[in-house]
């Protein structure tokens, strides 16, 4: 199953803080009263349903899955292997159990689970391809320029967020790319919602870190590409309007 993902999740820094870019897509957060209609179309026809949910959510699974990882085969694999579990399960849920779901969370929920077991067996297979060789999802609106841009800030991302211990990455990507909830993180990770946001704290203080440190002694100051990359775009964006 090959999964081709459009949406593209980039990071920046504005002075101190630290925020990842929200995929601007159907996967959106609903109000709280609101029924999603993924649920919706699920409780009326599975199959039909399923293709509702896969086309919801296939970017924001791909992106949080290439996130982890850091590699495109490997998110791809993840991705396709979470779409088919969460196909099965389905099959077995009674009404009540669909209509329940969150398929954000319930998503990253399994696609976690299909990760972590993929790291319990890394050790019995060929070593993978380099981080700084992955690319990120395309965008085929956009500039060469700003595909450039692009490719070094997520190469850049994939580097650090792989610095970070799991339950840092994990809590930081699933709120800061994948944009759930603390509560829902807690849910997702069976942790309490305290331990998510330390998680998260000492996950952004670290990246930050990262970010400022200085890659050789006699090194000199370079562009940082998560402090740069939306004005960077922006600009190479405006240059090929003209």
């Amino acid at each position: 199953m090959s999964i081709n993902v459009d949406e593209c999740n980039q990071c920046s820094v504005a002075g101190v803080d630290t925020g990842m870019r929200e995929i601007n897509s159907r996967a959106g957060a609903l109000p709280p009263d609101a029924v999603d209609p993924v649920v919706r179309a699920l409780g009326d026809d599975l199959d039909a349903g399923f293709a509702e949910l896969f086309g919801t959510y296939k970017g924001l699974v791909f992106t949080a899955a290439l996130r982890l990882c850091g590699r495109w085969a490997d998110a791809e694999d993840y991705t396709a292997e979470a779409f088919l579990r969460a196909y099965r399960a389905l099959c077995d849920y009674d009404p009540e159990r669909i209509a329940a779901l969150r398929p954000r969370a319930w998503l990253m929920t399994i696609l976690m689970n299909v990760w972590r077991n993929s790291r319990r067996t890394a050790a019995r297979k060929p070593p993978p391809e380099p981080l700084d060789k992955a690319p990120d999802p395309v965008d085929p609106r956009e500039s060469v320029e700003a595909a450039a841009v692009r490719h070094e800030t997520g190469g850049e991302l994939a580097r650090l967020l792989s610095r970070l211990p799991e339950d840092q990455r994990t809590a930081v990507v699933l709120r800061h790319v994948v944009d759930l909830p603390i509560a829902e993180i807690a849910t997702v990770l069976g942790v309490p919602e305290g331990t998510v946001k330390s998680h998260i704290s000492r996950g952004l203080h670290r990246l930050r870190a990262l970010t400022t440190a200085p890659t050789t002694p006699h090194a000199t100051p370079s562009t940082n590409p998560l402090t740069t990359s939306k004005s960077t775009s922006h600009s190479t964006s405006q240059g090929g309007a003209r």
